[in-house]
């Protein structure tokens, strides 16, 4: 017998996915303030990395054997208490915690939200979801941003962000969610024993691809765009906004290209986008022609997360959580990997190969794609 409302927990998880969005951006509108208070800030966003990790390991399991509602409650509170603690403290050991719980809580939450998302629909509908939800993911980071950008002081929107949090957790505690996955479904062996599936591993390293690109594209693009092709600062900045722009509007339509192109289509449709805004940076753009090529690589790897996901919830339905906790792991090991080989480049003055990092990703995931994509048909 259903316990939930579909409506009503998928409004829960765009919620937790949006706060997620919030959780990544953290930093960035106020490192430069909180550099200016405290020595050694700059080191805050390795201790959110790790955090993010350890949550990402963790929830799948556990939302497999006991359901969802409290750990989305938990991942919640875990970031709301990490963005109050952030808002207060003045003392680098202190803001090193906050952002062990931003990071930690977002790390649930991104995996948990997906997961859900990907129980309660069905074939037909589960990727066109999985999209409009990633959405919620660049809709928090835009709301953070720009309530930075008009409020100076980030104590204010710290707060804000924090109030609308806890009416949402709030709405949490008053709604059904699905309930926990058989126990015979779920044990440390059978959780090991993903990793024997191809389908799993393959996918997986989609997401290596795609992370390491998105990691590299938001870390470095700026950088790029400011000290090898010579733009000013602020125009380089900006280049993330319509990064994430890109990204949000790629996502939201993703639910009707499915239909039209199915899967695979659709993915390497988006990907060939991402491929031509790639090209654009390699060809020394002026600032109008960067801002769209950055436009043209948000939208172009939006699609790759719902996608890739729609496609492991509907493989590993009784383990789903697991699954994706496994696959976000790995993700996370390309967003780590590719962020440790551009900068090591970038510091050897080698500007100009950093396109062609990117179009490597992409070519990576078209090539991946048919032979992940058949696996699925052979499991079947």
């Amino acid at each position: 017998m259903r316990t939930y409302k579909t409506t009503q927990v998928f409004v829960a998880a765009c919620a937790g996915l949006a706060f997620f969005g919030v959780a990544m951006l953290s930093l960035g509108p106020i490192l430069g303030q909180l550099n200016a208070q405290v020595e050694g800030a700059n080191s805050l966003p390795s201790t959110m990395s790790i955090g993010i990790i350890l949550g990402t390991i963790l929830f799948g399991p556990v939302v497999d054997r006991f359901g969802y509602k409290w750990l989305l409650i938990i991942g919640s509170l875990l970031s709301l208490a990490g963005l109050q603690v952030l808002a207060g403290a003045r003392e680098i050991g202190l803001l090193h915690g906050a952002m062990a719980m931003i990071g930690f809580g977002g790390g649930v939450l991104n995996g948990l939200t997906n997961a859900l998302v990907s129980d309660i629909y069905d074939d037909d509908k589960r990727g066109g979801r999985l999209g409009i939800l990633g959405a919620f993911y660049c809709v928090g980071a835009l709301l953070w941003t720009l309530l930075n950008y008009f409020i100076p002081n980030y104590i204010v929107p710290l707060h804000c962000m924090s109030a609308i949090m806890a009416v949402f957790i709030v709405y949490f505690f008053f709604i059904g969610f699905p309930q926990a996955k058989p126990q015979g479904s779920v044990s440390v062996s059978k959780s090991l024993g993903l990793l024997k599936y191809p389908t799993l591993l393959l996918f997986a390293f989609i997401l290596f691809f795609q992370s390491g690109f998105e990691g590299a594209s938001g870390s470095f693009t700026p950088k790029f765009l400011e000290d090898g092709a010579g733009m000013g600062s602020g125009a380089a900045v900006l280049s993330l906004t319509w990064f994430t722009v890109g990204m949000l509007c790629g996502r939201l339509p993703l639910g009707v290209i499915m239909k039209k192109l199915k899967d695979n289509g659709t993915l390497y449709l988006y990907l060939t986008v991402a491929l031509v805004g790639v090209a654009i940076l390699y060809f020394d753009p002026g600032v109008t022609l960067a801002h769209l090529a950055m436009a043209m690589i948000g939208f172009g790897v939006g699609a790759t997360y719902p996608v890739v996901l729609a496609y492991l919830g509907g493989v590993f339905r009784e383990q789903s959580g697991t699954a994706f906790s496994i696959a976000i792991f790995i993700a996370l090991c390309g967003q780590f990997a590719f962020n440790k080989v551009v900068g090591e480049m970038f510091d050897d003055g080698g500007y100009a190969y950093f396109p062609l990092v990117l179009a490597f990703a992409v070519v990576m995931m078209m090539l991946l794609l048919p032979v992940a994509a058949g696996t699925v048909k052979k499991k079947k």
